[in-house]
This record gives structure tokens, C-alpha cells and sequence, in this order.
């Protein structure tokens, strides 16, 4: 695809082969709070057999042998977004924390995997867009660690990641690296906590949107809120699971302003449904468009590892457009979605479409995502994805443009969306 950047994916590739934040769209804000909903009733929207086929006789002969590499033997241990949308300017040894939900408890093998570059652009642009490098900095004495039942319990067992033997690795511009293995156990119930000094100038991070207990300390001792905090890109463990599935897509694939530490938005629903036999790696990220993933192949790449894939864009594209461009046109946006569809069925994806949600868009803007969604069931139908009515399930049919639930789904929301994805496609993942 002639729109990726080939340098990144090299860099991306070769590790493999070797080693194998206010999270917001244009509709947001920086309240913590879902937003007010009124109630609905769930409604099946299953595509026909004849859009999408028998989807209960493919589960096995279409289930995607991955080649094994450590993006493979590795796979998502938390449903917690930790991909790259922002850009620290310096850090002068700030210590940083994250309390991160597991999908699977007990004693595992960790491998974590870090990229020094800007996965998709936040807001306009100004400081973090898509595809931006980092820049040099020293990551030392990192931990992971028993974080009890949350931030109010002590935090037990702390136990070193090392990068090649070392306590401690210099990043340079562009860099792409696994840390070595090591073996810890987390309690039921417990959270893992990641923890590690960074020193240095422009540092790629995530902005979590208080979707989990983020903090930092400049002294090692002194914790604060921190909304702009680096991590590794994949929290990977070596896990027995029968199917691997991955989501890319913006805030609301991030799950912004749902209640903190609850973790009710759509995709942490449907892991939590599919249970710990089914490793699920949210690539979501807050102000991310599609134009972004179709640029961005270090981005995308890393969800292919995956055997099924969900794509869920549309918002940002249609409010915002392309960093340092205009808003994108429906046409526009279908060519990106069919690049990123394209992509993930050629490494042998399976990928499950998303329309775009409501959003209490003016008329010229819902006119967008209207005729885009009309386009969306003939694009999987077209490239062999499956589709999912991501948008009537979040809306009425008498007013098909209105967020019930808010433009970012609450966990009412989320809870509707679930239930009925894995009602049609729960089969593929026996």
C-alpha cells in the first residue's frame, strides 16, 4: 500500500524477526463522567447470511494461522489502550505508574514491546500527529508489580523488566524494541502495575483519559495524577488462548468517558464476555482517524499479528479530517477504510467492519457519516470482511442521528454493543 510508511514497518518487522491522554474526540470534554443517556432497547442487527455468509460453519476453516513470532507468543494480557497519541516535549527522571486490569490472572510469562513514534494524531495536530518520531531518552529501573485491588492497596512484589540484560536502555528516534521476558504472578482480582523512569526529549505517550489509575513522581515517592504517560505498546504474555482479536480505532474504541477504573466500554465488555481463553488487544486511541491507521503501518501492523481484527473509525475523519487538512469527505473516508480493510485481509485478517456511531452532528456532517455508512456493508461485503451495525444499536430509528448514549457510549452502551456482537459473532471464537 502506497500510502504506509515502509521505513516504519521495516524497523517494526525486523524486531519481530529478531526477537521476534484528555482522550477526546471533537464532541468531548475533559469531564470524567459518561454523558447523561436516555434508555433503549437492544435491537439484533446481524447481517443476513447472504451479506456475510454462515458465519457458524467459518469459525474453523477460516480461523488464520498467524506466523509465530514474539507479537504471537506474547499476545494482550490488559483490554486498556496503551498505544502512542501524545508527545512529551522533556522528562527530566520522572517516574511514572500505571494500574492495568488483566484478562488472564496467575502466573504468566511478560514480554512487553515499545515503538518510539506517534501512532495517530490528537486533536489538530500541534503536538502529537500521526506517524511523528520520538526523540532520545534513557528508560531505567522499570517494575512490574502487584497492585493489589487499586491504588488505595500496597503495592507488593516488585519485580524488574530488564532490556538486554540491563536495568536501563537509551531510545533513539524511531526505535523499535521488546524487553526481555519475565515470569510474574498476578493475584485474582489484582492489578498489574507498570512502573519506570524516563529521562529525556520527546517521549511518545499515551493519553489515557482517567480510563485507569495514571500517575507520576518526580522524586520517586510523591505520586500525582498523570494523564500523559508512556507504556509499553503491547502489555504481552504467553498465554494458552484459543483466538486472538485486536480493535483499532478512536476514543470510543479507547472507551473515553466512561466512569474510572470501571472499564465498561464496548471492547472491555466484549473481552470480558469472551473471557480470559480469548486475548483481546485494544488499539484504540483518542482523536485517531482513519486516515491515520491507512497512513501508519507501524500502527496497523501491530493489530494484523491479530487473527481477527475490529475497525471502528468514522467520527474523527468526518468532524476533524486529516492532520493538517480539511474534513474529510465520504469518499474520502472510504478509500481510507478500504486501504486499512484491504491491508488486514491480505496479512490474513479476519476483520470485522464498524459503521460510524451517531453523533448529534449538524446536517452537513451527519450527511457525511450517513452516505459513509451506506458505503461501509458494500466495502466488507467487497474485501471479505464481516460487518457489524455498530451505529443503530447507539441510536433510535426514528432519530438515527441521535447519541443515545452520549458520542462517547457509557457502559449502558457498551453493554447493548456486547451483548450484541457476541450474539453474532460469538461462534467465531469457540
Amino acid at each position: 500500500m502506497k500510502k504506509f510508511i515502509k521505513t516504519a514497518f521495516a524497523v517494526l518487522l525486523s524486531v519481530s524477526l529478531l526477537m521476534v491522554s484528555a482522550c477526546s474526540d471533537s464532541q468531548t470534554n475533559n469531564s470524567n463522567s459518561a454523558s447523561s443517556t436516555n434508555s433503549q432497547t437492544s435491537t439484533d442487527t446481524s447481517v443476513s447470511s447472504e451479506q456475510n455468509g454462515d458465519i457458524s460453519s467459518q469459525t474453523e476453516e477460516s480461523k488464520t494461522q498467524k506466523p509465530v513470532t514474539d507479537f504471537t507468543t506474547y499476545v494482550s494480557n490488559t483490554v486498556v489502550s496503551t498505544g502512542n497519541n501524545f508527545y512529551i516535549e522533556k522528562a527530566d527522571g520522572i517516574r511514572y505508574r500505571a494500574y492495568l486490569p488483566v484478562e488472564e490472572y496467575g502466573e504468566l510469562e511478560y514480554k512487553f514491546f515499545f515503538t518510539n513514534k506517534v501512532d495517530s494524531t490528537y486533536s489538530k495536530g500541534k503536538i502529537a500527529y500521526v506517524g511523528k518520531d520520538g526523540g532520545t531518552y534513557t528508560v531505567s529501573d522499570a517494575v512490574i508489580a502487584d497492585g493489589g485491588t487499586g491504588p488505595e492497596d500496597e503495592i507488593t512484589n516488585r519485580t524488574a523488566v530488564t532490556f538486554d540484560g540491563g536495568s536501563s536502555k537509551e531510545v533513539t528516534p524511531n526505535e523499535s524494541y521488546w524487553s526481555d521476558t519475565v515470569t510474574f504472578n498476578v493475584p485474582e482480582g489484582h492489578y498489574l502495575v507498570w512502573e519506570w523512569t524516563v529521562s529525556g526529549e520527546g517521549i511518545p505517550c499515551n493519553k489515557m483519559a482517567t480510563l485507569t489509575s495514571t500517575s507520576s513522581s518526580s522524586d520517586g515517592e510523591n505520586f500525582g495524577y498523570c494523564d500523559e504517560i508512556p507504556l509499553p505498546q503491547i502489555i504481552g504474555a504467553k498465554r494458552s488462548v484459543k483466538h486472538t482479536v485486536a480493535a483499532i480505532g478512536d476514543s470510543i474504541t479507547q472507551g473515553c468517558q466512561t466512569e474510572f477504573m470501571k472499564y465498561e466500554y464496548w471492547a472491555a465488555k466484549i473481552s470480558a464476555q469472551l473471557g480470559s481463553d480469548v486475548s483481546f488487544f485494544n488499539c484504540g486511541l483518542g482523536w485517531a482517524r482513519a486516515s491515520d491507521a491507512a497512513a501508519n503501518e507501524n500502527w496497523l501492523s501491530r493489530v494484523s499479528e491479530y487473527e481477527t481484527v475490529i475497525v471502528a473509525f468514522g467520527t474523527n475523519d468526518i468532524s476533524s479530517g486529516n492532520y493538517g487538512g480539511k474534513k474529510n469527505t465520504s469518499e474520502e473516508i472510504e478509500a481510507y477504510i478500504t486501504d486499512i480493510v484491504s491491508y488486514l485481509t491480505e496479512k490474513g485478517c479476519r476483520v470485522i467492519l464498524f459503521n460510524a456511531p451517531p453523533q448529534n452532528f449538524g446536517e452537513t456532517n451527519e450527511s457525511v457519516r450517513s452516505t459513509l455508512n451506506e458505503k461501509l456493508v458494500d466495502i466488507a461485503k467487497n474485501l471479505g470482511a464481516e460487518f457489524f451495525d455498530f451505529a443503530s444499536l447507539l441510536s433510535t430509528e426514528e432519530a438515527p442521528a441521535e447519541a443515545v448514549y452520549g458520542g462517547h457510549p457509557n457502559g449502558e452502551g457498551g453493554t447493548v454493543v456486547a451483548d450484541a456482537f457476541v450474539k453474532q459473532f460469538g461462534s467465531l471464537f469457540e
